[in-house]
């Protein structure tokens, strides 16, 4: 262990200083340069390994020896070395043209048992301090950069505790030393066998054990009471959400589906429609050749008509025994004139049948939907026909006996016909049977009148039922061709919209990956603010409390440029505790929040309306600049803030200045003229009262950094969730147009479901 101790001091008031330290770890050369009195390279060598005094007159540079070996050991108490800051250390604080001060002390490490650790392989161990101007202060191990705590790592493995109140005994402290109590000698002997460096440092990790036990607490409390509730209703709506998606999808499917099914049935509908249509045609194509093989029948028999008459022409012109029956002849003839007016009856009723089922095909063909009931009119016409057919057969074939049996009178022979009826008598049986026969179609006749009439009557009906399903139909046609017309219509203006299938899938996909994007944003949101947790500043609102009227913190509320990233530790510093208050828009609105808003952490509240700022006057700005020009600036100028808020952002900095460099600050905080707070860029305040502070950078610092981060986070969150609502709003505004044209097609296939059923009572 090293021991410095001023000696008294001569009467020559010249001053000695002993120093005396163990075998190893010794001094053996101490090297100055450009370190207070000592502006040119100075070696001091030959130390002794048991005791060294100084002495000199005043002045010599005596007391400037053992600052230095001080300066090198890490001793941060400026007082100690008698100087105010570092400037003060370097030769006539740097204004000789010397902007950097050096001392180097060389050790004896021989004794490799007592060697630090780590250091056992150096015959010599080498600590080098630097500084220079403005503020630049560095450490050398042997020749090679290295961190201050490494340096004193070194150091107090060998006991030696530049901390220590006692390491460094001053002139006229010797008798307080002889005067301590017993429990300070024990803190000395302590520190000489080593014990107290690490009692220190068991202090110092219970202290972090105990801080970070508290924070793992506060961390665990924050994850049961907020992180996990808020998981578990995040994870349910996600469930939620996810039903909600396979939902929709499912009902969006069936309805293709059902649309499908919709548009297959009526084309199976239709195909069975022209079906029919075609056989109809074929039955009427039939019904055409059989009446015209009816009406070449029927010219056959009036050929063989005429060659009967011919024949009885001949027959007469013989003379005999025919001219006593031509009375009975002529008698038969009227029958026969009278049969073939019947028949030519029958024949006109054919006719106007034929004429009926041409009126009816030509309907038909016009027609298509009146088919069916022009069907059941042709087939009672075609019955008709087949019956007027059979009595026109009939009576045929009682021509052909009637004129069989005028041969038999006329030749006395008696016919085919006649031998094989089996009819006995002559001719006048003959006769009375052909009598009876006339009498059995007269009945016909009178039969085929009463059915006839009853057919006209059946064809009026369903002529009137066939006009009332022509006005349905037609008023069917309209409605339908409106339906069509407001469906084009429709269609049209969806065209105008730019609406299409391709467009809507290309607008749910743009939707789906808005939402992806704006959970995705949410998400790396939530992540940077749960790495700040200092900035989160939460609070249940009380009942009808307006959220908007709390700003937030304001450190939540500082934009910081990307260049001006370099002053955020003045910013921090110039700010202080404030950066963490709460801005409000009134004091009613902190009282509620207080009282009310289950905050659960001390914060402190700004109400906008109860604070007033100090802010520079532009003379002194001027004169700042024109004392430091280009080094000086307004710390309210390198941050952006929400206009509302701009008083509270004036009272947090105040009038406070931010320099690049220590002499900046010194000149225009003292500056009569001036005489305003300063910081410079690594941290240091002055005070105008004349106090001073700086050092190691602040624990805290870089949040003003990492709030930018999450200011750039909720920036994308809010852009990904415009994003968001704009194209639910265009799918909103487009659903509409979709309802509605979902609307006119079921309204048009509602309305030919509901004619199809009145064509189809006309065919019944």
């Amino acid at each position: 262990m090293f021991t410095w101790s001023r000696l008294t001091r001569a009467r020559q008031r010249t001053p000695s200083l002993g120093l005396s330290n163990n075998e190893n770890m010794r001094i053996e050369e101490l090297i100055l340069e450009g370190f207070k009195s000592y502006p040119v390279r100075t070696q001091i060598t030959g130390w002794d390994p048991s005791f060294n005094a100084i002495t000199g007159l005043n002045g010599s540079g005596k007391s400037n020896i053992l600052d230095a070996i001080c300066f090198v050991l890490g001793l941060t108490n400026m007082s100690s070395m008698r100087a105010q800051n570092q400037q003060d250390l370097i030769y006539k604080r740097g204004q000789a043209g010397i902007t950097k001060a050096s001392v180097t002390i060389v050790f004896d490490n021989s004794d490799r048992e007592n060697s630090p650790p780590g250091m056992e392989n150096y015959a010599q161990i080498t600590v080098t301090r630097q500084i220079a101007l403005p503020n630049i202060s560095k450490y050398l191990l042997n020749g090679h950069k290295a961190q201050q705590n490494i340096i004193q790592t070194i150091f107090q493995s060998v006991q030696l505790n530049i901390n220590n109140p006692n390491f460094l005994i001053m002139q006229g402290r010797i008798t307080k030393v002889l005067n301590m109590r017993p429990k300070e000698i024990l803190g000395m002997v302590e520190e000489a066998a080593g014990t107290r460096m690490f009692e220190e440092r068991k202090d110092k990790a219970k202290k972090t054990m105990g801080k970070k036990e508290k924070r793992v607490d506060e961390i665990t409390a924050l994850l049961a009471e907020e992180i996990t509730p808020k998981l578990d209703t995040l994870r349910a709506e996600r469930r939620a959400y996810v039903q909600y998606q396979k939902a929709g999808a499912e009902l969006e499917r069936l309805a293709r589906v059902l649309r499908a099914y919709e548009w297959n049935d009526h084309r199976t509908k239709a195909s069975r429609k022209d079906a029919q249509i075609t056989e109809r045609e074929r039955e009427v194509a039939q019904a055409r050749r059989n009446k015209e093989r009816a009406t070449g029948e029927a010219g056959v028999a009036e050929a063989n008509r005429v060659d009967v008459q011919t024949q009885r022409d001949r027959e007469l012109k013989k003379g005999g025994k025919i001219t006593r029956m031509e009375e009975e002849a002529k008698e038969l003839e009227k029958v026969v004139v009278k049969l073939r007016t019947q028949a030519e009856i029958k024949e006109g009723t054919i006719k106007d049948e034929e004429a009926a089922c041409d009126a009816s095909a030509r309907e038909l063909s016009d027609l298509e939907a009146a088919l069916a009931a022009k069907k059941t009119q042709v087939d009672a016409v075609t019955a008709d026909y087949n019956a007027v057919k059979e009595k026109h057969t009939a009576t045929q074939t009682s021509l052909a006996s009637a004129e069989d049996l005028l041969q038999t009178l006329l030749t006395g022979l008696a016919g085919n016909s006649a031998q094989s009826s089996g009819g006995g008598g002559g001719y006048m049986g003959q006769i009375a049977d052909a009598r009876a026969r006339l009498a059995q179609a007269a009945a016909e006749e009178e039969q085929l009148r009463v059915r006839h009439g009853m057919s006209r009557h059946e064809l009026a009906d369903l002529e009137k039922r066939w006009k009332a399903v022509e006005r349905e139909a037609g008023q069917g046609e309209r409605e339908i061709k409106k339906m069509r017309t407001e469906v084009e219509t429709l269609h049209k203006k969806v065209d105008a919209t730019g609406w299409s299938t391709e467009k809507e899938g290309a607008g749910e996909e743009a939707l789906r990956r808005a939402k992806d994007d704006a959970t995705r944003c949410t998400q790396e949101r939530d992540s940077v603010r749960s790495r700040l947790s200092q900035l989160d500043f939460n609070y249940t609102p009380p009942p009808n409390f307006d959220t908007r009227k709390v700003k937030g913190l304001v450190a939540s509320l500082l934009a910081l440029k990307p260049e001006d990233h370099g002053k955020s530790t003045a910013l921090e510093i110039a700010a202080g505790g404030k950066l963490y208050n709460v801005v409000v828009e009134n004091e009613r609105v902190g009282k509620d929040l207080l009282e009310r808003g289950g905050i659960k952490k001390r914060v402190t509240l700004i109400p906008l309306n109860k604070i007033r700022a100090f802010k520079l006057s532009g003379e002194k700005l001027q004169n700042a600049n024109h004392l430091a020009p280009g080094k000086v600036r307004p710390a309210l100028s390198l941050v952006g803030y929400p206009e509302e808020v701009a008083e509270a952002i004036a009272f947090v900095f105040n009038d406070t200045l931010i320099c690049d460099d220590a002499q900046s600050a010194q000149a225009v905080t003292f500056a009569r003229n001036v005489g305003v707070r300063s910081v410079t860029l690594e941290g240091d305040v002055y005070e105008p009262s004349g106090t001073m502070s700086g050092g190691a950078a602040p624990s805290g610092s870089g949040v003003l950094v990492r709030a930018q981060e999450l200011r750039a986070a909720e920036e994308r969150v809010a852009q990904a969730r415009g994003t968001l609502e704009a194209l639910e709003r265009e799918e909103a505004a487009a659903r509409p147009w979709e309802r509605r044209m979902e609307g006119a097609h079921a309204r048009a296939a509602n309305q030919g479901a509901r004619v199809a059923p009145v064509g189809g009572a006309g065919r019944e």
